[in-house]
């Protein structure tokens, strides 16, 4: 298989780091994805993206000055493919925001029953 930029290949993630993950190719050479380049939103953490181990498609942009293969994960989809991936991902954060108020909010409601039952922690004369 010719490594040329502008080819999308499928590869398994072998490491993630703080600034990218490393993806290796059927072919046995590997390449970078920088955190730039895993989605269209701002990435905090590469791994609420992608796994080790995982296998993914990815976009050949180029080889860099090392000889290293610069990839691309959010250039490997289509502009609807990457519009049907965010709206997943927001879904997903939007779910677990509401139900972490929820828990939340339950917590206090039990803790304000407990102290009740207790009879509000004062002291009786």
């Amino acid at each position: 298989m010719a490594v040329e930029a502008g080819t999308i290949v499928e590869g398994t993630v072998v490491k993630i780091t703080h600034y990218g993950a490393f993806v290796e190719l059927p072919d046995g050479k590997s390449g970078l994805v920088h955190i730039s380049e895993i989605a269209d939103a701002y990435v905090k953490d590469v791994r609420d993206y992608i796994k080790e181990q995982e296998r993914i498609k990815v976009k050949i942009l180029g080889i860099n000055e090392k000889g290293k293969l610069d990839l691309s994960l959010k250039q490997a989809f289509s502009p609807e493919e990457r519009a049907i991936r965010a709206r997943a991902k927001t879904s997903f954060e939007d779910k677990l925001k509401a139900f972490m108020k929820e828990s939340e909010e339950r917590l206090l409601d039990l803790k304000r029953n407990t102290e009740a039952k207790r009879g509000g922690g004062k002291k009786r004369k």
